[in-house]
């Protein structure tokens, strides 16, 4: 049923429009991208720039830039997105980036967003590895690093507080979440199971109690988020064709297998590079759950089978990677650099470290373009399905649990030193040794939180503050880590 619109809307509509750097359809073509290319491509730069906090922090930097304030999309269709990520193998806000740069401007909008979302992160990380390589760990590069990592907290919090807000608008879908994250904290329950199960629920829920779910919402209603500047029908979709689907699979499994072809054929079966390639190429297609569900294992290969370094050093990848941008399953590139500089083959050092961080880079996110580009049509046809509609928020409301879960446990190991193993059977989780207790780190975590919450900070603005205290603590001979 429509209505006339006010005398008005279409001048409202273009202001909006104006303001968001996006311009007016033309109503003679459907095919006229709404917002211009190049200044989408500004916009996922100034956003790689600020993905920090892993997938909670860099999700909620998106919900920020691309619904709140420039509206390109809306809400409902943002969660669309993000719960299909959610169900891949790699990382979901790696992904999420790459499928709203499809819907705004097709494949080539994908890759720009998918490729810009990593290239910061990609860069930060290949510079600290060689840092690390050549100089060891400093105190005040230490000390910036914990910096970091206190305001992180901060940005997670703010992150859970907003994506629960926008999803959690049921009963049933609170307790979801709440039991996702128990099962998840307290009883070790994969991933994989929480996420199935969430989406059982919610299609049971859907079917036989639709009462316990949120009612379907019009996508202007004021608990939908602001209008979008771009309708649903001006964002890109391409129908799921047999043969479109045959020639993404093709296309992207010689995009990512050749680069191993090549470094097989080159250097050896049984070369580093070979080696890592085939390793990780493996792992970037188990690893749902984000970068945590995966790490227990890359870590027990690279140290234990391959030994490409130290279990110490692994730990201290992962917290280059927490405190960089981009996804944090970017520590696979600090493995690949320390495994290849201190086994080169015939190679220099350290042209094999960068060659192999590149090849391990490239084969880790390949799938996940892969993945999304193979995906986005069906799912777009799906999108007005009730089954999956509940499926779909069952799962969204399991994904706030997760995120509270990491944003917990990044909490214990920023805050505390050592924390304590807890084994009663069933229940299995740790907990933080509160005679190691932090006091640097804890004071600048609260620090970030006046920042943000109180003061509405950006998220660049309150890093940037944060990381000088952290320098300023450690030159000053304070314990920050």
């Amino acid at each position: 049923m429509s209505s006339t619109p006010p005398p008005d809307a279409g001048r409202r509509r273009t202001e909006r429009g104006e303001a968001s750097g996006a311009r007016a359809p033309d109503p003679s073509s459907h095919e006229q991208a709404v917002v211009p290319f190049g200044t989408a491509v500004r916009a996922w730069f100034v956003i790689s720039l600020q993905t920090f906090g892993g997938p909670a922090g860099q999700i909620a930097v998106m919900q920020r830039t691309l619904v709140d304030e420039k509206r390109w999309i809306g809400q409902r269709r943002f969660l669309h997105a993000l719960n299909y990520c959610t169900l891949l193998p790699g990382p979901e806000a790696q992904q999420l980036a790459t499928y709203v740069g499809w819907l705004l401007h097709g494949t080539r909008g994908g890759l720009v967003a998918g490729g810009l979302f990593v290239l910061p992160g990609v860069v930060a990380l290949l510079v600290l590895s060689a840092v690390y390589v050549a100089f060891g760990t400093t105190t005040a590069v230490t000390a910036v690093f914990a910096g970091l990592a206190a305001a992180v907290l901060a940005i997670v919090v703010q992150a859970v507080i907003r994506v629960a807000g926008k999803a959690l608008d049921s009963r049933a879908l609170v307790l979801l979440a709440v039991a996702s994250f128990v099962a998840l904290a307290g009883f070790g329950v994969p991933f994989p199971v929480v996420v199935a199960l969430a989406g059982i629920a919610g299609w049971a829920l859907g079917r036989w109690r639709p009462s316990a779910l949120p009612r379907e919402k019009s996508a202007e209603g004021p608990d939908a988020g602001p209008p979008p500047v771009v309708s649903d029908d001006d964002l890109h979709s391409e129908a799921p064709t047999t043969r479109r689907t045959l020639t993404v699979l093709l296309v992207g499994l010689l995009v990512w297998g050749l680069p191993i072809a090549a470094v097989a054929l080159l250097t050896g079966a049984g070369s580093v590079f070979t080696e890592q390639g085939l390793f990780f190429s493996g792992a970037a297609v188990v690893t749902f759950g984000g970068a945590y569900a995966v790490l227990a294992y890359v870590a027990q290969q690279a140290v234990s089978v391959y030994g490409w370094l130290a279990p110490g050093e692994m730990v201290r990848g992962l917290a280059l990677a927490e405190t960089t941008p981009g996804p944090l399953i970017m520590v696979v590139q600090f493995v690949a650099f320390l495994g290849a500089y201190r086994d080169p083959g015939s190679l220099d050092p350290w042209v094999a470290a960068v060659l192999a961080s590149l090849l391990v880079t490239w084969v880790t996110f390949v799938p996940s373009f892969l993945f999304v580009l193979l995906g986005a049509p069906y799912m777009e046809r799906l999108r007005g399905n009730r089954s999956l509609s509940a499926a779909l928020t069952g799962i969204t409301a399991a994904v706030v649990g997760v995120i509270a879960n990491l944003g917990v446990y990044f909490a214990v190991h920023t805050l505390f030193s050592d924390t304590l193993d807890v084994d009663g059977g069933l229940l299995a989780f740790e907990l933080p040794d509160v005679t190691t207790l932090r006091p640097v780190p804890l004071a600048i975590a609260v620090v970030a939180a006046v920042l943000l919450f109180r003061l509405k900070w950006s998220v660049l603005r309150t890093l940037g503050v944060c990381a000088v205290l952290g320098l300023l603590a450690g030159v000053g001979g304070l314990p920050v880590a």
